[in-house]
């Protein structure tokens, strides 16, 4: 009889932790912790923080573990495996993770961005498994996003491709934190919800809403969490600002529909959940946004995974 494969090792490095969970080949995340991670101090500093939390979870597998895959905060080389200047970890410049990883544990060590590796758990695991051309966006902060086509993550030439959030739809909007004018991050993130929030109700700030009761009137202290605690109420303006948010939303995955002509959609990040009640109004005005005749036969998908989603791309990297 053949063996299945053993348990992989997901580790998802971010600017304040790194968690790491033990997979298996079905997917199934079947331990996890966390470490605190330090990422303004020395790069070794990091790195230990990186190693601290894996040896916790190695020292409940005996040693079983078949390989590592690591989500890193990008831009990256994920053919080198080398950690370039990610602005969240200001300690690592040109740091070479993979390598590191590898003579410490002496298994085999990927490395990616998390768009991308959560992309490749969604189409190995999750709600995009059986679709040959996928297309992943993470919405939280920012907006992140991957390519897989058949089964594999798209890179481009030099490992930067798949940057879908900073695609512009309107060149003459906000700057985002990138340098470019009207990138879909700056005008859909969750970050952008809260700035769209706040501006509204400064603008008219006698309007009836419970999002001024959470914040106990201080429009300032608005965030997408408000947002989408009042919707969940009822609250009209909370709607408004998601419809809105919505509207932007759309014409970007019209050109990534005309871009990329995917057979599925899939949305994770922790902004998915307010906007799922909108997936419907989306799908019903993609059509407009399309030169594809057929853009209403593409899946608009709720991502499998939520919180775990780095740790199950970190292992599917190695799957």
């Amino acid at each position: 009889m053949n063996q299945a494969p053993g348990p992989v090792l997901g580790v998802d490095i971010g600017g304040t932790k790194v968690a790491v969970g033990l997979v298996d080949h079905e997917g199934r995340i079947l331990a996890q912790g966390r470490t605190p991670m330090i990422g303004n101090g020395t790069a070794e500093a990091a790195f230990e923080a990186v190693t601290t939390a894996i040896d916790r979870m190695m020292s409940t597998t005996h040693g079983s573990v078949q390989s590592i895959g690591i989500c890193a905060p990008g831009p990256l080389d994920p053919k080198t495996g080398v950690v370039l200047n990610p602005p969240n970890l200001p300690c690592w410049r040109n740091f070479p993770l993979a390598e590191r990883v590898t003579a410490e544990y002496r298994v085999p060590v990927k490395v990616d961005n998390d768009a991308n590796a959560a992309a490749l758990a969604e189409t190995r695991w999750g709600s995009a498994r059986g679709f040959r051309y996928v297309f992943y966006a993470t919405i939280g902060t920012g907006i992140g996003t991957g390519i897989v086509f058949n089964g594999a993550i798209y890179h481009g030439k030099t490992g930067a491709a798949g940057e879908g959030g900073h695609v512009s739809i309107d060149y003459r909007g906000p700057v985002c934190k990138c340098g470019k004018r009207g990138c879909i991050e700056i005008l859909a993130s969750g970050t952008a919800i809260g700035v769209r929030a706040r501006a509204k109700l400064a603008a008219n700030p006698s309007r009836q809403t419970t999002i001024v009761d959470l914040v106990k009137g201080d429009i300032s202290r608005m965030t997408s969490e408000h947002v989408a605690r009042a919707y969940a109420e009822g609250d009209v303006v909370a709607r408004e600002i998601l419809l809105e948010t919505v509207a932007v939303l759309t014409p970007w995955l019209g050109n990534i529909v005309d871009l990329l002509d995917p057979d599925v959609l899939v949305v994770g990040g922790g902004v998915s959940g307010m906007l799922r009640p909108f997936f419907d109004d989306i799908k019903r005005a993609l059509p407009g946004w399309c030169v594809n005749p057929r853009a209403s036969e593409i899946p608009l998908l709720m991502a499998h995974y939520g919180a775990d989603a780095g740790i199950a791309g970190g292992a599917a990297l190695c799957a």
